[in-house]
């Protein structure tokens, strides 16, 4: 793995490496890298997991197995900006059928409590548009959807 650019650890209690794979599963452009083990000097069991190195859409990350001091929570997400519906439907969806959870606005926690936001990249166009009418529709019709539609948040913009 390159050490330029930024890697963001996530700090894990046991699922270092489950998390890696599965983040690598989902996401285009992503391969597993190294995975580091305890060794008889600890603090975990030697041989077992101490972190798992993984590119996940282009991304560098280390999943660390650190224990249940730390976990996720709402203060720091991903954004997953998405081309069309399909790549909002795709996302949206392999995140929850496994187990995680979905929250408003295109936010969504995976079975890990890490937060996510699928977006698709427009809606970004329409929140900002100049027009404060346009932005207002486009936010309040936002705002009542937990999955984003994206027809849906165009219709709003123009009015309809």
């Amino acid at each position: 793995m390159p050490a330029d650019g930024f890697t963001t650890c996530l700090w894990f209690d046991g699922q270092a490496e489950e998390a890696a794979h599965y983040y690598v599963s989902i996401f285009k452009n992503s391969s597993l890298g190294r995975i580091g083990r305890y060794t008889e000097a600890g603090p975990g069991p030697a041989g077992s997991v101490l972190a798992a190195e993984f590119v996940a859409n282009g991304q560098k990350f280390v999943a660390l197995n650190g224990g249940p001091q730390f976990t996720f929570d709402e203060a720091i997400s991903f954004q997953i900006h998405c081309d069309d519906q399909a790549e909002v439907d795709h996302y949206w969806n392999k995140f929850i059928e496994d187990g995680g959870e979905a929250g408003p606005c295109g936010w969504l926690k995976d079975k890990y409590g890490l937060s996510w936001q699928v977006v698709p990249s427009r809606l970004i166009d329409l929140i900002s548009d100049p027009d404060p009418q346009k932005a207002a529709r486009t936010t309040q019709a936002m705002l009542q959807m937990s999955k984003l539609d994206l027809a849906a948040l165009e219709k709003a913009y123009e009015g309809e």
